[in-house]
């Protein structure tokens, strides 16, 4: 299943209003149901007993990944396509399969932003849940057709890979559908500020991860726009190699 980012755009709109009476002003219809603290408890509780499950299937899979960014200030653009794939120990690797656009997009950007994906992997635990999150319940609202359970999410420590913001769980599959938020340390000294918007599609029990929309501030070449759309999710993948039996990789430029 893929989204274009016209359309994508468009939910984030929706999603963006419905998140209107959360924050004090006001929509019409019915207010959210409200729930005791040990019925929101029960929600935490499912959502990390589903992750547990979920992280298992992740673990050997692969997908198709599309990073599309954009320099406005250099009026410069990239594309990258590549294999990302999740060893049996949960670690990130990419393996590229092709690149258009500048060289400076493909060795400032890109590469620094997969590099800052897999050390902040390599750094530790970076679950969303309550060891890493407090969680706050906003309520339940429609999302994307179905019911979904809104938390604000504020990281217990100021750490690479964490970031405060909210997340949207299924109601049904307690799975996440939704995440946003800012990261609270920079993942990468090139990096200023990094916001962004995560998007899943829940098929077989499983969210698959189907877009990432991020804003980078950096020191050196101002804002980034980052556009990376997920294909192609297949479990237990194989070993991290190419056709040829290589290991792909991808450097940053100093």
């Amino acid at each position: 299943m893929h989204t274009t980012p016209v359309k994508r755009k468009i939910l984030n709109v929706i999603a963006a209003l419905l998140l209107f009476p959360c924050f004090g002003w006001g929509a019409p219809g019915d207010n959210p149901k409200e729930l005791g603290k040990s019925d929101v408890a029960a929600i935490i509780n499912k959502y990390v007993e589903a992750s547990a499950s979920h992280a298992d299937v992740l673990r050997g899979a692969s997908m198709q990944v599309d990073i599309n960014a954009t320099v406005p200030k250099l009026k410069e653009h990239g594309r990258l396509r590549a294999l990302r794939k999740i060893s049996k120990v949960g670690q990130i690797t990419y393996h590229v399969l092709g690149f258009q656009g500048d060289n400076t997009v493909k060795s400032q950007v890109i590469a620094r932003y997969l590099q800052a994906e897999q050390q902040g992997q390599a750094n530790g635990n970076l679950a969303v849940g309550p060891t890493n999150y407090k969680f706050k319940y906003k309520g339940e609202w429609p999302f994307e057709g179905k019911q979904a359970y809104l938390f604000q999410l504020s990281p217990r420590e100021k750490r690479v890979g964490l970031f405060k913001g909210e997340i949207w769980l299924d109601a049904d599959s307690y799975l996440p559908v939704f995440e946003k938020g800012r990261f609270v340390k920079n993942p990468s000294i090139f990096f200023k500020r990094v916001i962004f918007e995560r998007g899943f599609v829940i098929e077989n029990g499983v969210a698959i991860p189907q877009y990432v929309l991020s804003t980078i501030d950096t020191r050196v070449i101002g804002k980034v726009e980052l556009d990376i759309s997920y294909s192609n999710f297949e479990e237990n993948a194989g070993p991290d190699t190419d056709e040829s039996g290589s290991t792909l990789t991808l450097h940053a430029r100093n």
